[in-house]
């Protein structure tokens, strides 16, 4: 099953096919999901959330979570889910899918 691009998802047709979305097993050593997005809530070591593009301070050089499985675990962080249609294939889908969802759902001035 190929994924619609990720500008497609924010479209009316396709997020009422969100239920349909499947959940995978996260890549190891991706870590896509702590760079591209924003994270607008305080984290531990970050107080003021973290920007786009910003390497998160707890992805280690393997990019694997140095919280994963900890209390000190961001919620925000513990609630994601990898999906396909967000991951890709690989790391650079992830990234670039990523990037896109975070240009796509900024606030307009």
């Amino acid at each position: 099953m190929t994924n619609p691009p990720v500008q497609d998802m924010l479209s009316w047709p396709y997020r009422n096919k969100l239920s349909t979305i499947i959940l995978m097993e996260c890549r190891n050593g991706c870590g896509a999901c702590c760079i591209a997005p924003s994270i607008n809530v305080p984290i531990p070591g970050m107080p003021y959330g973290k920007p786009a593009g910003v390497r998160c301070v707890h992805l280690s050089e393997e990019r694997r979570c140095k919280l994963y499985g900890s209390p000190e675990r961001p919620d925000i962080c513990h609630q994601f889910a990898a999906e396909s249609v967000f991951c890709g294939t690989n790391f650079d889908d992830a990234l670039e899918n990523f990037r896109a969802l975070e240009l796509a759902t900024q606030p307009v001035d």
